[in-house]
């Protein structure tokens, strides 16, 4: 029989062609060839199967979308629109395009397949993920962010979770088309990034936050230097002077640890215009308010925060955490930081949007809290009662609400 009139893969249960799949990919990595068509026929008559050429060719691309990129989730993550790919398990793939999440028509094998998928992309990241060290955080080469656990930490197939980097940054008019910015709000963001106050980027995940700082950030005078300290390099503002420093985990003999603090303490002797801490989860709270409070103006980042008026005790948190007592953390705090700008998500379109800016002020007590400023509107921001007070910051700086 010849190998056009051979059998196709389609007839085989789901147990026998996952056999087959791996008695092929045992036989190509011993040999340590890629998987081309007349290789995988080989391997397959090795197996003492034979198959048309349709079938051969289906072999090929099922390996190939293991080797290639992210695998079969590879396209999901190449649409312009899509934000996160979700895998909870071979059958169940979600992505989210801006609306919430939805299901995909995308499936693995097995839970094999999705484990072999998390563990190529660690490999290929130099980062470690077997039984030992079942989890890990990961940049990709094209920078999406990608999360993996395993089993036993995970209950039932290995869960991914892969955050899509764009290669530039929304523009403002794009982020008022989106409806993240209201009609008009441009102006008032482009007069806080002017007046050069310091400003935190608050909401929960996968609200935007880290969309909203890169967009914002390109807003800088183009004379200025921007230094981004992140975790996770995801930040990519459309500015023409900016330095990257991202952490490092420690290797596999417990060494070589950079930690966020570490290059906070770097970038202040890095001469930056404008300090930017990616996200605020730890420690490196305390050198981002003592740089904000030692002539860094215009120095912003990202935290996580259910609401404006909860950013004071959730930095309180943080700096208690770090042994900066209460009364010290708010001292700083009311020198160093001037504006939150407060994103959440619509419960029932999924849409993001900057819902509300607030202002900070000391009260009588010492202790700082948050004045709302203005609130997201269809027609544009309005105004409320901190509007006032953000004005005169603007004011200070020759800038104009």
């Amino acid at each position: 029989m010849s190998a056009t009139t051979g059998f196709g893969v389609g007839s085989l249960d789901p147990s026998e062609l996952r056999e087959l799949l791996d008695g092929v990919r045992t036989r190509l990595a011993t040999g340590g060839h890629e998987p081309t068509p007349g290789r995988v026929a080989a391997a397959l008559r090795a197996q003492g199967r034979l198959f048309g050429d349709g079938a051969v060719l289906s072999v090929v691309r099922a390996l190939r979308s293991e080797l290639v990129g992210a695998g079969p989730l590879q396209p999901l993550l190449a649409e312009p629109d899509v934000t996160d790919v979700l895998v909870n398990g071979p059958d169940e793939v979600w992505v989210d395009r801006g609306h919430g999440l939805e299901r995909a028509p995308v499936r693995f094998t097995d839970e094999a397949a999705v484990r072999r998928l998390a563990q190529r992309l660690a490999a290929a990241s130099g980062r470690r993920l077997d039984d030992a060290r079942p989890w890990a955080d990961i940049r990709l080469a094209d920078g999406t962010r990608l999360h993996a656990v395993l089993p036993p930490v995970v209950l039932g197939s290995p869960c991914l979770s892969l955050r899509v980097v764009r290669p530039r940054a929304f523009t403002l008019a794009e982020l008022t088309t989106a409806g993240t910015v209201p009609p008009g709000g441009d102006h008032l963001l482009r007069t806080l990034l002017a007046a050069r106050l310091s400003f935190l980027v608050t909401g929960g995940t996968g609200t935007g936050k880290s969309t909203l700082l890169a967009t914002l950030l390109g807003l800088a005078g183009p004379g200025e230097r921007v230094v981004l300290v992140e975790d996770s390099a995801e930040l990519r503002p459309d500015h023409p002077h900016v330095v990257r420093l991202e952490t490092r985990p420690a290797n596999q003999e417990g060494a070589g640890r950079v930690t966020l603090r570490d290059l906070v303490r770097q970038a202040l002797r890095m001469r930056p215009d404008r300090l930017v801490v990616g996200e605020c989860r730890g420690p490196e709270v305390l050198d981002l308010l003592s740089a904000l409070n030692t002539g860094h103006e215009g120095g912003c980042g990202t935290l996580h925060a259910n609401a404006a008026a909860d950013v004071p005790a959730r930095l309180e948190a943080l700096g208690s955490a770090a042994g900066l007592a209460r009364a010290a953390l708010h001292s700083q705090l009311a020198a160093a930081l001037s504006v939150v700008l407060h994103l959440a998500r619509d419960r029932a379109s999924g849409q993001r949007r900057i819902a509300e800016i607030h202002v900070l002020e000391q009260d009588g007590d010492g202790l700082v809290r948050t004045v709302p400023a203005a609130r997201w509107g269809a027609d544009g921001f309005l105004q409320e009662p901190g509007w006032a007070r953000l004005t005169r910051l603007c004011a200070q700086a020759g800038e104009s609400l």
